[in-house]
Order: structure tokens, then C-alpha cells, then sequence
């Protein structure tokens, strides 16, 4: 008897069968780890920096909930540091139109780093309502939103509801900038 010989990939595998494919790095969800690390640290940093009226009748006060974000987020990435050294790694779905060979579009994702980034600069010159309005329409439209008007008209939207519940509702201040400073109901 003779053993079969060897044929390449596809000639006689089941139907459905993927080709072997070579070993993927997970640079990628280290990376993510590695920032939700980061962020859960400086979250904890930021809470402590929190200062607390004398006096004050909160029992839990403004730091609980940053203490409690920064936290979880340190637990969650740690257990997802130790997933990845345990050699479990994240798989598209089966539903997924992605390529996991395919390479990072870093420039797309520098786009979007830059537009999250300016944020920092916008809410203290425009205000918080054209400040969302470039980071979700800024967003958007770097993922490829067919109408970028409509995009930024989102964001404004959602920039100057938000503006309105938390600084009406909540008594919240959010900087209103120049374009709406001279509307009462946008001060908190």
C-alpha cells in the first residue's frame, strides 16, 4: 500500500477549509492593552487630583466614580495582557468582512489620534458644542462618511444637547465658547 501524496491546499480539502495561514502577531492587542493600561493609571492619578469641597455631605464625593473607572480599566487590561501571554488572541467574526493579514492604515489612524487631540485646543477657544462637532464629524468623515455635512451637522447637534443637559439639567459647566456665551440656558 501506498500513503496518499500530499496535495496542495484546496485540491481535496472540505469545502469551507482556510489555507493555513502564518502566524499573526498580536501587536495589536498589545498595544491596546498597553493604553488601556496607561489610561487606567492616569485615571487613577487624575481622581486623586480631584480636590473636595471642606465640608462636603457626599458620602462617596466626585472622586468614587474616576477611582472606580480607572480601576476597572486597569483589571481589564491586565486580564487581557495575561490572555495575550497566555496565547489567546482575538479572532474577526466569521461575519466580518476583514483581512487579518491586511496591514494598519496608520495614516487614518493619525487622522483620527489628531482629531481626538483637538479636542484639547477647541473646547477652551470654541466651546464644547464645536468642539464635538469636529471630533464626531472629524471622525466620520476620516471612516469614510458619505455626507460630511451631515456628519458635522451630528455633531453639532449632539455637541449643543449635550451642552444643554449637562449645563441646564445637571448645573454642570461646560465652556459655551464664543458663539454661545450670550445664551443663558448654555451656562450651568
Amino acid at each position: 500500500m501506498t500513503s496518499p501524496t500530499p496535495t496542495p491546499f484546496g485540491a481535496d480539502a472540505p469545502e469551507g477549509a482556510l489555507p493555513p495561514s502564518r502566524p499573526v502577531r498580536a501587536i495589536g492587542e498589545y498595544v491596546f492593552a498597553g493604553v488601556a493600561l496607561l489610561v487606567g493609571v492616569g485615571t487613577i492619578a487624575g481622581a486623586g487630583a480631584i480636590r473636595v469641597p471642606p465640608g462636603s455631605a457626599s458620602v462617596l464625593g466626585p472622586r468614587a466614580f474616576p477611582y472606580a473607572v480607572g480601576v476597572l480599566l486597569v483589571l481589564a487590561a491586565a486580564a487581557v495582557l495575561v490572555g495575550l501571554l497566555r496565547g489567546r488572541r482575538g479572532r474577526p467574526d466569521d461575519g466580518e468582512d476583514v483581512d487579518p493579514d491586511a496591514p494598519t492604515d496608520w495614516v487614518t489612524v493619525a487622522l483620527l489620534v489628531a482629531v481626538f487631540l483637538s479636542q484639547l485646543l477647541l473646547i477652551d477657544l470654541a466651546g464644547w458644542p464645536v468642539a464635538v462637532a469636529v471630533v464626531f464629524g472629524g471622525g466620520a468623515i476620516i471612516l469614510g462618511a458619505k455626507r460630511r455635512w451631515a456628519a458635522l451637522a451630528i455633531g453639532l447637534a449632539l455637541g449643543l444637547v449635550t451642552q444643554f443637559v449637562f449645563g441646564t439639567w445637571l448645573g454642570l459647566s461646560l465652556p459655551a465658547g464664543p458663539a454661545l456665551n450670550w445664551i443663558p440656558i448654555f451656562h450651568g
